[in-house]
């Protein structure tokens, strides 16, 4: 009890940072934007949906074959390399398909029956937080060949829901320690077509969203 008392503060502090530099957002933080972020923050991708990465580490066990379990790192070619099997291929691949893969491999020549499960133990996929007034608040991945930018990460947040203050739009990026706010100007990317104008995001960015004041 104590101990979600105190994050809940800490996220209360968090959003204040947060938000009070935009002039357009309500003065009053509301409960709803605590939570919000807490679910971003606190987000992880389910594993039918999460693709593996290079560089991914992931924590693999088979039932009842403790000599097989493994912490292994994707290589950068997307290959692990596994006992008896050797190298296997899982970039690209879901959890939940990479165990059947490998599963189909130990059954084919070694084992009855395999029961294999994969725990991502660290993400190396690069993440943006895309938050407030968009139809679908939360963590996307950016490409790894093109990268991301301001719009195209509200576009994956499934666009502005009606409430949005478009051109008040902020990105928060923290730059050796201390946190900086850029403004992005949405309708001059949108009705001027002035694409300089479309941040290219980075790792770690927030990109928020205020409510319109009415």
């Amino acid at each position: 009890m104590v101990c979600n008392i105190v994050i809940r503060s800490l996220l209360f502090l968090m959003v204040c940072s947060m938000l009070y530099p935009l002039q357009a957002y309500p003065e009053e933080v509301k409960e709803a934007d605590i939570d919000k972020l807490a679910a971003v923050l606190n987000d992880k991708p389910s594993r039918r949906d999460y693709r593996i990465n290079a560089f991914d580490v992931l924590e693999i066990s088979i039932y009842q074959e403790p000599d097989l379990n493994k912490v292994v790192r994707v290589s950068q070619d997307g290959y692990i390399s596994f006992p008896l099997v050797g190298k296997v291929k899982v970039a690209g691949l879901d959890v939940l398909k990479a165990e059947e893969k490998l599963a189909g491999l130990l059954e084919k020549d070694y084992l009855v029956n395999p029961s294999v499960t994969i725990f991502v133990k660290e993400y190396c996929a690069k993440k943006v937080f895309v938050l407030g007034e968009v139809k679908n608040p939360g963590a996307y991945e950016i490409s790894e060949n093109k990268g991301l930018t301001v719009l195209e990460s509200i576009a994956l947040a499934g666009g502005f829901s009606t409430a949005a203050s478009i051109n008040n739009t902020r990105i928060i990026r923290v730059e050796n320690g201390l946190k900086k706010y850029i403004e992005v100007r949405i309708n001059e990317i949108t009705k001027n077509g002035d694409k300089t104008r479309d941040v290219l995001l980075e790792p770690d960015d927030i990109v928020l969203v205020p409510e319109r004041v009415f």
